[in-house]
């Protein structure tokens, strides 16, 4: 069976945990390989300061925190997006407010965003999905002519690029993910990426359980006290030492699933080109990481039909995000602004293929020939 995701090994992960756990007085977190990871990621994106987080999840609930959300506050996002993104928001009593997405990217509209802004609107949450970049120069403007804060969903794309920046970098915060399923990983974990320096020292508070710990072990307290709202959102140096054998090796692991991304779309144009599937589409503002190729089929029926097939053929494939707003919650946290014309659409074709670092081009090439196989008849 080839898997839709196998977790890699890349590098000096066996050798990093093993120093972690043998030759470090510390293996609760924010020790020696927390901070590798932090400045690799304020170096390589040119943040000006990272925090790892246990999730990307967390990552999101510490940015509506440090956003001041507040009961009756409204945050404007896509529906096609993980839970996550819009449950930071509802547990501090925000409505969600959903706008449509674009069909080419999967990204949230950007032309629909100013007409869903009221007067109880605090934030714009792009999500880069499958690591494209949204159009965040038309998004910025918005929110700067409005007065609202900007933060990047970038789960899924650490290492990509909108004209020249990276992902995560642009907004007021950024939130990567380093779950088993991205391109970078460390089991379960994230990192918030701080772009406004008035958050620098109120995000430690809250990373570190609303206490001035971080304070207290760089000296410059000489006790540490509850100061703040907060929770338990520091990893593991576990975590951490996998994660940073991970991103010394991102430029190759990033070349690989760029290979990878683009033996998909060489090898499928032709099915398109019939009129079969539909491939993802690029935009010129930025570069991808290629975290996920996907085809987008006739219907619903017909994804179902094909994944039913390559099961059979011992591929594993799988589709994704269900829309929000359709779902229980959806309907007591949110509502959706505007019309559904692509959201639901779109999400009910799109069929996501294998892609991870271990992953094999003959592999790459039996499942684009199964495809082929499959519309050919």
């Amino acid at each position: 069976m080839i898997l839709f995701n196998k977790p890699s090994i890349v590098g000096k992960e066996l050798e990093y945990l093993n120093d972690a756990i043998l030759n470090n007085s510390k293996i609760s977190g924010n020790g020696l390989y927390t901070e590798r990871c932090q400045k690799w990621l304020e170096n390589h994106f040119k943040v000006k300061k990272t925090l790892l987080t246990t999730s990307c999840t967390h990552a999101l609930e510490m940015a509506a925190i440090l956003i001041n959300i507040q009961p009756g506050d409204e945050v404007i996002m896509p529906s096609y997006t993980f839970v996550s993104t819009a449950n930071a928001f509802v547990l501090r009593g925000a409505k969600v407010v959903f706008v449509d997405i674009r069909p080419d990217t999967m990204n949230i509209n950007e032309t629909l965003i100013e007409d869903a802004i009221t007067e109880k609107t605090k934030a714009i949450v792009p999500v880069h999905y499958a690591g494209i970049p949204c159009e965040m120069d038309k998004i910025m403007e918005i929110a700067n002519s409005y007065n609202l804060y900007v933060i990047e969903d970038a789960a899924q794309a650490v290492m990509s690029t909108y004209k020249g920046k990276a992902l995560g970098s642009i907004g007021d915060l950024g939130c990567f993910s380093f779950h088993e399923t991205k391109n970078y990983s460390m089991g379960e974990g994230g990192a918030l990426l701080i772009n406004n320096d008035r958050f620098f020292e109120r995000a430690e508070i809250i990373r570190e359980k609303g206490t001035n710990r971080s304070k207290f072990i760089r000296g410059q307290v000489d006790k540490y006290t509850w100061v703040d709202i907060g929770s338990s959102y520091v990893p593991s140096e576990l975590n951490a030492a996998y994660l940073y054998a991970q991103l010394e090796e991102a430029n190759k692991v990033n070349v690989f699933r760029l290979k990878c991304w683009q033996a998909y779309y060489e090898g499928l144009k032709d099915i398109e080109e019939k009129g079969s599937i539909e491939l993802p589409k690029l935009t010129n503002q930025g570069s991808h990481n290629g975290h996920i190729f996907y085809i987008k089929c006739k219907t619903k029926k017909e994804r179902s039909n094909l994944i039913s097939y390559l099961n059979r053929k011992k591929i594993q494939t799988t589709f994704h995000f269900v829309p929000l707003h359709s779902a229980n919650a959806g309907l007591q946290y949110s509502r959706f602004f505007g019309e559904d014309v692509y959201t639901t659409y779109e999400s009910e074709r799109l069929l996501r293929l294998p892609l991870y670092y271990s992953l094999k081009l003959e592999h790459i090439e039996y499942i684009i020939k199964q495809i082929n196989e499959y519309y050919s008849h």
